[in-house]
């Protein structure tokens, strides 16, 4: 029996673990890949206090290192359900389950799909999710990128050390991204813009990509151009599948929590990406887990 299971390992995850941890709580933390979360998957942190920059999996390991010295077991699992039996709550993965007194859910998001033929057949074979673990593959190419927010800005600027040229597809006649980030790619002579523009089809052979269909929002005009790759930004979807069940989403998925990270149901806890919140950022995940590191502490020692 767990004082406090904790289900994912990016910022939010860890900093709850190690508040946990810290507190002598019996702490197990859940996850199916490398510690980090998203974090893994971004070049450049530039807004994390301490750093003027970081590499994603740099500060990934950064915030792991410490875990072990309070005791936080790390348990390799696919979390497939958690249910509340009241005085208790089990997590069930794909080969096992594990029983705690409080859980944490900080299952973060997942990066949406455009939803447009040729996306799936494509995927690994010239579509990406990822910047950092794709595109050195991707050397003297050109490449397109979906969307119009940070990351597809961040990740853009990114492609442009292994591509060619950089074209950037965007709905809109505007970038939503931080102005900041806007300024660098604006000025980089390797990033071109298509705006008032979605994605149609996404075309190839039995290799890889070769063209993507791209239709004008306003015009409905529809042209072909050539890329060698793909890379999405087109925004996130919650992972919350394991808790569908338990009545603490809502009608898209995020989780409701209150400022402790409390959800509706007692123990039962959310931080980070997977709630239901304005600004998703690493440091509002290390903020909310550090709150409900301290929270189980005070439920544990109130239910004793």
């Amino acid at each position: 029996m767990y004082d406090a299971l904790i289900i994912g390992s990016g910022p939010a995850g860890m900093t709850a673990a190690l508040y946990a941890g810290r507190s002598n709580l019996k702490v197990g933390i859940i996850e199916q890949g490398a510690p980090g979360g998203q974090m893994n998957n971004t070049s450049d942190i530039e807004n994390y206090p301490g750093f003027e920059a970081i590499s994603g999996p740099e500060l990934s390991m950064k915030m792991y290192e410490p875990l072990e010295k309070f005791g936080v077991e790390n348990i390799y699992g696919i979390v497939e359900r958690v249910e509340d039996h009241g005085d208790f709550k089990r997590v069930l993965t794909s080969d096992e389950y594990y029983d705690a007194k409080t859980i944490i859910l900080a299952t973060g998001a997942k990066h949406r799909l455009v939803g447009v033929p040729g996306e799936e057949e494509f995927n690994s074979r010239g579509v990406s999710y990822c910047a950092v673990c794709d595109g050195a593959f991707f050397r003297g190419q050109d490449l397109l990128v979906v969307g119009g927010g940070d990351s597809a800005v961040e990740e853009a600027i990114y492609l442009t050390q292994f591509a060619n040229k950089v074209t950037i597809v965007h709905r809109r006649d505007e970038l939503r991204a931080q102005k900041i980030l806007q300024d660098r790619a604006f000025a980089n002579e390797k990033i071109d813009f298509i705006w008032d523009s979605v994605v149609q089809e996404i075309k190839g052979d039995d290799v890889k990509v070769r063209s993507v269909d791209i239709k004008n929002v306003k015009t409905k005009e529809v042209t072909n151009h050539e890329f060698g790759g793909v890379f999405v930004y087109v925004g996130l979807d919650p992972v919350s599948e394991m808790v569908t069940d338990l009545g603490i989403t809502n009608e898209t998925g995020w989780i409701i929590t209150d400022k402790d990270m409390k959800t509706s149901l007692d123990g039962i806890y959310a931080i980070g990406d997977i709630r239901q919140k304005d600004l998703r950022q690493i440091t509002t995940a290390v903020g909310d887990g550090a709150v409900a590191g301290q929270q189980v502490y005070k439920y544990i020692t109130e239910h004793a």
